[in-house]
């Protein structure tokens, strides 16, 4: 059975695409973006498989 580890990051909307191909590059798979505290602040979430 697959097992997975999980990621919030919170995200700058200026800033959106740079912040997503580094995590991408990790191995991160974004699942969902949310609103922060306040219009200017994401959050995202993320999975990747974790390495037994």
């Amino acid at each position: 059975m697959q097992k997975w580890e999980y990621l919030t990051a919170p995200l700058l909307v200026h800033n959106t695409k740079l912040i997503l191909d580094n995590f991408g590059e990790d191995g991160w798979e974004l699942v969902a973006i949310v609103p922060g505290l306040n219009p200017e602040n994401l959050v995202a979430y993320f999975k990747r498989p974790k390495a037994d």
